[in-house]
């Protein structure tokens, strides 16, 4: 069984990619400019150090969601690790967690808990999540994820997405360590290396993960993560 084929699933993810592309493209034409002159990332890193809710709260009207081919990317994954119980940092306008819940929702179930900053956005992700007929699998905290997450997450992470501020992947992951299976899967889009430590952590098997970047959507820092023990 495949949600991402056909019915409300496929129907919503199509919507939303196009809306996004629309909401994206002044941003992502900046970016890219900027990008070409290697100050992209240093600059927002730098932002986000100086004004985290800022920042994020004057990208409220944008998706800076997955592409569709990571989007799938994150269905497989959370299908092959046999997901029940997944994390997403930084959940936006519900894009990526619409791909993850439908794993949950193709295997019979599961819980995902998504979280974001920006109060406007976690509305806007209920709304597409509950379109996509998914609402009974996702809970939003709305919030900093250092405090939204610090209560717990009712059990063992299967799984882990890293999709908000660059600065505080290393922070998250510490944070929820403690939950993490054997054999979780952590998957940072936009890990870059400019950050926060997150890298140099998950790539040193001391710390118990073996990590690689991933080779689709060249320039996004996208890596994947095993932990080992």
């Amino acid at each position: 069984m495949d949600s991402l084929s056909s019915g409300p699933v496929a129907e919503v993810l199509q919507r939303l990619h196009q809306e996004a592309e629309a909401a994206d493209a002044p941003l992502m034409q900046a970016y890219m400019s900027e990008t070409t002159n290697g100050e992209a990332i240093s600059q927002f890193i730098e932002a986000e150090t100086k004004d985290l809710a800022g920042l994020y709260h004057g990208l409220a009207g944008n998706f800076l969601n997955v592409s569709p081919e990571f989007g799938r990317f994150l269905y497989m994954c959370a299908r092959s690790c046999k997901a029940k119980r997944i994390v997403e940092f930084g959940s936006s306008m519900g894009v990526s967690a619409i791909y993850m819940a439908a794993a949950l929702r193709d295997m019979a179930g599961g819980r995902l808990i998504g979280t974001d900053l920006e109060p406007s956005k976690v509305a806007r992700a209920q709304a597409n999540v509950a379109g996509a007929g998914l609402a009974d699998l996702v809970e939003f905290r709305v919030g900093d994820a250092r405090e939204t997450l610090k209560p717990g997450v009712g059990g063992d992470i299967d799984m882990l997405m890293l999709d908000g501020a660059f600065t505080l992947y290393l922070p998250i992951l510490k944070l929820l360590e403690p939950y993490l299976k054997p054999g979780a899967m952590i998957i940072g889009e936009n890990a870059f290396e400019e950050g926060s430590g997150y890298i140099d952590y998950v790539r040193d098997p001391q710390n118990g993960y073996l990590s690689l970047p991933l080779s689709f959507d060249p320039g996004r820092g996208n890596e994947v993560t095993v932990k080992t023990k």
